[in-house]
């Protein structure tokens, strides 16, 4: 994975040729907004195999409402830890990748810190990299403020990475530091609009490894009828060094990575419910 720099700010962000400005110009953000779209990007990324289907060009926002105690970039909770980035200077950015990325049958997604904190300009990045570079678009939310995703910001989405952190409301609470109602909420309109979802779970021993937890998490998703994927994902430790950075207490320092045979029985509770878990 390629980690590359915010791309320039607005008054040095590269020129537009004019028949972009003219379909940035119809955009959702454009037409909200009547300037030219900007946000605070922590980085952006080329990965492989993490961020939905193929190579993808990875766009991580700033700015985060969950305080996840597992979280392994604490450093993209504050906007304004952020540069501030135009919409064009993504795009232009990203389009140097099309040909190869196109090549893998990958695309753009649209993570975080919590994308759905600057819904306008999400929307912006998610309408453009479909509809101006031909992308398979994705949104990597914890979909605690889908209330902020709007019906045209979701058509520009062909693909939601939903996580689901745990089932339980208290231990939710205790992972995030935020309410799991609204993600459940989310998932549901997810399902009642057709929309492709992959769910996402991280097992962290003796934290969300509840066999009722997983059972809850599990049930859910699979009664949704939309989520073609269900990722197990092993908690590491591989975020740490930031928290030290940071000077914030990892309170999961002594936590163990599950073991293969443990994440193999949670693959297991999953695809009992029908659901392709990996």
């Amino acid at each position: 994975m390629t980690r590359l720099a915010p791309g320039p700010a607005d008054p040095a962000a590269p020129a537009t040729p004019a028949a972009t400005r003219a379909t940035s110009a119809a955009t959702p953000a454009a037409a909200a907004t009547q300037r030219p779209s900007a946000g605070s990007v922590h980085s952006w990324d080329l990965s492989t195999g993490v961020d939905g289907p193929g190579t993808r060009f990875v766009t991580f926002l700033s700015g985060c409402p969950l305080t996840c105690l597992y979280c392994h970039n604490p450093d993209t909770w504050k906007m304004r830890n952020g540069t501030r980035t135009s919409a064009d200077a993504v795009i232009a950015e990203a389009s140097k990748y099309v040909r190869f990325i196109s090549a893998s049958g990958g695309g753009a997604t649209v993570s975080g810190g919590e994308p759905l904190l600057q819904p306008v300009f999400t929307g912006e990045l998610l309408h453009r990299m479909k509809h101006e570079l031909g992308l398979h678009t994705a949104l990597d939310t914890s979909g605690f403020l889908g209330v902020r995703a709007t019906d045209a910001l979701l058509r520009d989405t062909d693909l939601v990475l939903l996580d689901i952190k745990a089932w339980d409301p208290a231990t939710y609470s205790k992972v995030t530091g935020r309410p799991l109602a609204p993600t459940l909420d989310f998932a549901r309109r997810l399902a009642d609009l057709g929309q492709e979802v992959h769910v996402r779970f991280v097992l962290v021993p003796g934290l969300t490894d509840d066999p009722a937890d997983v059972e809850g998490v599990a049930a859910f998703a699979g009664g949704l009828g939309n989520v073609s994927r269900v990722d197990i994902l092993p908690f590491h430790k591989l975020g740490e060094a930031k928290w030290q950075a940071l000077a914030m207490p990892f309170t999961l320092h002594d936590t163990p990575s599950p073991t293969p045979g443990q994440v193999a029985e949670v693959r297991e509770v999953f695809r009992a419910h029908g659901l392709n878990a990996v």
